[in-house]
């Protein structure tokens, strides 16, 4: 099964796709929301695009597990988006997915050019790693 991982900014949507197994998690792209876009339809016209049959949005919970204003609008975003969605949508947990992917690329030695704009879709491909992973094992996803 594919499925589309999604970190969402106001700006910006990484974008990562599973491999068809449903095992591995890669990066596709990043989408830029301009203003008078309609961010849903943007990730669901992508989802078509790729053949999609889940997709996969990164909920920014707190570090304390919390859920804060960034968590609140993002729910916002995932109910508009499972309402307007032919295939299921479910969240995972996002912490410190941007952070991550930002300090991998930088060991990897590209330059902050270079990075400029990768960061979110290596984030969704963490984050849809992550769910695939926790799917795999019987873990809990939403």
């Amino acid at each position: 099964m594919r499925t589309l991982g999604v970190d969402a900014g106001e700006r910006r949507i990484g974008l990562a796709l599973s491999d068809a197994s449903g095992l591995i998690a890669s990066p596709l792209e990043v989408l830029t929301v301009a203003e008078g876009d309609d961010p849903v339809a943007l990730v669901l016209d992508r989802a078509r695009d790729v053949g999609a049959e889940c997709i996969v949005v990164g909920m920014p919970i707190d570090l304390r597990g919390e859920v804060g204003v960034a968590a609140q609008r993002m729910n916002e975003f995932v109910t508009r988006l499972r309402e307007a969605s032919e295939v299921p949508v479910e969240t995972c947990d996002e912490r410190m997915t941007s952070v991550v992917a930002a300090r991998s690329m930088q060991e990897a030695g590209l330059t902050e050019r270079a990075r400029r704009g990768q960061v979110d879709k290596v984030a969704a491909a963490l984050i849809l790693q992550t769910w695939l992973d926790l799917r795999r094992s019987g873990g809990e996803t939403r």
